[in-house]
């Protein structure tokens, strides 16, 4: 692939999981920029597909929008509950996720709901901390806060399938769903209201349409907490989606505290608007 390649390492201004750094590739294509910045978690069979859809990015244009703009969702990660509340105040998003699944996690949205008022959606994310019972447990709990779905509260999407009879809270499924053959089997077991894609991890964007289409649910597109040039391919996805009627998770650049771009996909009002992003902050150059 004709082009250059750009290394950056990017600190995070909250840890996300015991991420703190973002590191990865820019890569020049025919179309234009595209990142590979596998997560640290990932496994070496995802670090090369998210490589492959990398590449498509680059070299492919990306589809035809549908809408002009794409409301997305701030995230607060576990951070105490007094900086959840600043940080959420401060998004002007009109969603908010929260993580929960540690000690402070409904305090954390309690904190939160405070913040920013009955208006603001929230909705949490365990990351599968919980097994069925407990996750049963703490919904009930969270509810109190008026969420408007959980994220990943149990690993499985057989344990999902179980707990979406047991809780009124909508559910959505992400990091069970892999693969495209993920979301055909999320549809089988009816284990989800909606499916959660991060388009760098599945593949691409090829790869995540072709998930959403097998999942038969409403789609959020969620990002791996990229730059605003990986954004970009996230914005793509869920600008080529039918509108899900929840925010998409691509208010990340927030988290950032710096970018490789002078004009980073920073939300205005809990919207972005699709667009390729261009580098032109450099951190590092490979020749």
């Amino acid at each position: 692939m004709p082009g250059r390649r750009l290394r950056f390492a990017i600190r995070l201004s909250q840890p996300v999981l015991g991420v703190t750094v973002r590191s990865g590739w820019l890569l020049e294509g025919e179309a234009g920029w595209a990142e590979w910045s596998p997560l640290p978690s990932w496994s070496l069979e995802e670090a090369a597909t998210a490589l492959r859809g990398a590449i498509a990015a680059a070299r492919e244009p990306y589809p035809s929008p549908r809408p002009a703009t794409v409301e997305v969702n701030a995230m607060v990660p576990r951070v105490p509950p007094r900086v959840a509340a600043r940080m959420a105040a401060g998004s002007g998003c009109a969603t908010v996720k929260v993580k929960v699944g540690d000690p402070e996690g409904e305090a954390r949205v309690r904190a939160v709901r405070a913040a920013v008022g009955p208006a603001v959606r929230l909705r949490v994310d365990g990351n599968g901390a919980w097994g069925v019972e407990a996750a049963e447990a703490a919904l009930a709990r969270l509810s109190a806060y008026s969420i408007e779905m959980a994220e990943d509260p149990v690993g499985t999407l057989s344990e999902m399938a179980l707990l979406r009879r047991r809780t009124s809270v909508p559910l959505a499924a992400e990091m069970a769903v892999r693969t495209p053959d993920d979301a055909r089997e999320l549809r089988r077991l009816d284990a989800a209201d909606l499916l959660v894609v991060k388009p760098q991890r599945i593949g691409g964007i090829a790869a995540a349409l072709r998930a959403a289409e097998l999942a038969g649910r409403p789609v959020i597109v969620s990002s791996a907490l990229e730059t605003s040039v990986g954004l970009a391919t996230c914005l793509a996805v869920a600008a080529a989606l039918p509108d899900p009627g929840h925010a998409h998770g691509i208010g990340t650049a927030l988290l950032l505290t710096e970018d490789v771009t002078s004009d980073p996909l920073l939300p205005v009002a809990g919207r972005l608007t699709p667009r390729r992003v261009v580098p032109d902050r450099l951190l590092g150059t490979v020749p």
